[in-house]
């Protein structure tokens, strides 16, 4: 669960940390699409990017949380759709998680962030947060510095997979080349596929990833939905080729689950603290804790389950 700063949290409660193991039906409620498109300068992905956020969005404005200095906003008159942007000029991933938090207090149905990438390697991005940490709490030892570093990073990964509504990323990539032996036993470069300005394996944590090279051809490389398995397209239009097949797929036997709900339930007046307790772990069993939430009291972003504790433990607490 995110733990921000300037967000107030309580003392963690036992009985919110002992969760039974407990197995459930298997079922796709309430499963929201989590695309990922990544590719070099000029491949297309942000306009793909945006073609399919308005086919999740169908027909409502969408979120566009922005580090590409509005490149987004130049498509505003290309596609059928309208959104809001976001810019972004510091990458802490702590800024990630609080334009999340906005996003979904706002209702938006989907969250396009262009790009990822900026939140790993730009201004105050991980990387940089590493290296803060290093020298601020480790003597400069960067490895050490892993710890926190990697914490945030982690922080904001689940606040994205946790958004209460269909996600878009963008990141930059590069070829990456590797020297093997030829027949005749001579070192020669091998390209190895496109690697993601982002950490490793970050593909894995997305439904479906796409790459794009620059002749605006878009190749699945890890696809949840069967559709997409071992599909090749050429200047693909990411409403119709990528947004309908993924949804009609999600939906098929599955019904919608609204956040809100679990929301408004956690600040009722009349919750007690064994009604939150089990509110926490039906949205536990939903993988929904780290929903982002601007905290209704505070204004502070939070998250969903860290908000569900708080007040559980905090009406514990005044029953003593």
């Amino acid at each position: 669960m995110p733990r921000l700063q300037g967000a107030s949290h309580q003392p963690a409660a036992n009985e919110y940390d002992d969760a039974p193991f407990e197995f459930r039906p298997a079922s796709k409620d309430g499963q929201k699409a989590r695309l990922s498109i990544q590719g070099p300068s000029g491949s297309g992905k942000t306009f793909t990017g945006l073609k399919a956020s308005a086919g999740f969005a169908e027909g409502k404005r969408f979120a566009v949380i922005d580090t590409e200095r509005g490149a987004a906003a130049l498509y505003i008159n290309d596609i059928d759709a309208q959104f809001d942007t976001l810019p972004m000029h510091s990458y802490d991933p702590r800024n990630l998680i609080k334009a999340l938090a906005a996003a979904a207090q706002a209702g938006y149905p989907v969250a396009f962030v262009d790009s990822l990438s900026h939140f790993w390697k730009g201004t105050d991005g991980t990387l940089d947060q590493v290296e803060k940490f290093a020298k601020a709490k480790f003597g400069g030892n960067t490895f050490a510095g892993w710890g926190p570093g990697g914490d945030l990073q982690n922080e904001m990964i689940e606040a994205l997979m946790a958004y209460p509504g269909h996600v878009v990323a963008t990141m930059r990539a590069s070829i990456k080349w590797e020297l093997e032996e030829d027949e005749r036993g001579r070192k020669a470069p091998v390209n190895k596929g496109m690697r993601a300005e982002q950490r490793k394996g970050i593909e894995f944590e997305f439904g479906v990833a796409a790459e794009m090279n620059t002749d605006n051809q878009l190749r699945f490389i890890k696809a949840r939905c069967p559709a997409f398995r071992g599909l090749e397209l050429d200047r693909p239009d990411g409403a119709r080729d990528i947004a309908k097949p993924y949804l009609d797929w999600l939906r098929a036997g599955a019904k919608e689950i609204d956040t809100t709900v679990w929301i408004d339930a956690a600040g009722s007046p009349t919750a007690t603290p064994d009604s939150l307790l089990a509110l926490y772990r039906e949205v536990e069993a939903a993988s929904a804790l780290a929903t982002p939430l601007m905290h209704p009291e505070t204004g502070q972003p939070t998250s969903l389950g860290d908000y569900i504790r708080m007040r559980g433990t905090a009406l514990k607490a005044g029953q003593q």
